[in-house]
């Protein structure tokens, strides 16, 4: 059998903590910063943790390895 390989573009977007959650930095601060309110952007800082249905498809088929 072949390796699994990891998705390149998901090791760059998202992070496995010690205990197994799958941390993600939050969308919505790229660009249009303009259109957004004070709070919004506020809110946006820093990092979620990813509901566990969604972050046991991320698991097992984007970070196979993490």
């Amino acid at each position: 059998m072949p390796k699994l390989k990891t998705k390149s573009g998901a090791k760059k977007r998202f992070k496995i903590t010690g205990t197994g959650k799958v941390v993600y930095a939050q969308s919505g601060k790229r660009h249009g910063m303009i259109k957004r309110t004070k709070k919004q952007i506020r809110n946006l800082r820093g990092t979620n943790v990813m509901f566990e249905s969604d972050a046991y498809n991320v698991k097992k088929f984007f970070l196979p390895n993490g």
